[in-house]
């Protein structure tokens, strides 16, 4: 592994760490909080080659099993693991992984191009494996706990349009090029 992309998934797992100090925006009828870490999924995965994207989101995970209170909320150890966030959470190396694969097969970045793909690999594929896991542990149907998600989606697209904005920024800013990162 070269140093340029060790810094990267440093940068990537600092970057997560520092969203988690946002207080989270907690409901009354659904205990999964709304947070800015999904950003970071987001551009974990918009500035990363896709392997050191998930990696950067794993070193994350480890980090928060290990006690670091780097969620939203200052939520961290092994128990956040059987909250009803444990999907949720442990999606993010994957989402991040298929970000960057997306964004790495884009002959030219556009924001209409790393909207969408935030939007099917980021927040879709986040809640196709969060939402049934939160049915489980909530011994909830699915239905209920989808029914729940609804009102993620308006701020999840925003979150999804600030993303490929500042991913865009960020690969300029950085001269990330297509492949070569």
């Amino acid at each position: 592994m070269h140093v340029k992309d060790m810094v990267f998934i440093s940068l990537s797992t600092a970057i997560m760490a520092v969203l988690g100090f946002l207080p989270p925006v907690v409901l009354p009828f659904t205990p999964v909080p709304i947070t800015m870490q999904t950003i970071g999924v987001m551009l974990s995965g918009g500035i990363n080659k896709p392997k050191n994207a998930g990696l950067s989101l794993i070193v994350f995970l480890l980090l928060v099993a290990s006690g670091m209170p780097i969620l939203a909320g200052g939520r961290g150890g092994i128990g956040v693991f059987t909250s009803p966030s444990a999907g949720f959470l442990l999606a993010y190396p994957a989402a991040a992984f298929f970000i960057a694969l997306a964004v790495g097969r884009l002959s030219v970045l556009h924001f209409r191009h790393l909207f969408l793909i935030h939007l099917l690999f980021g927040i879709l594929f986040i809640y196709a494996v969060g939402v049934p896991v939160q049915a489980f542990l909530m011994n909830i149907s699915l239905q209920k706990a989808l029914t729940f998600c609804l009102v993620y989606v308006p701020g999840d697209l925003l979150k999804s349009a600030i993303a490929a904005y500042l991913v865009l920024k960020l690969r300029k800013a950085m001269q990330i090029k297509r492949q070569g990162i």
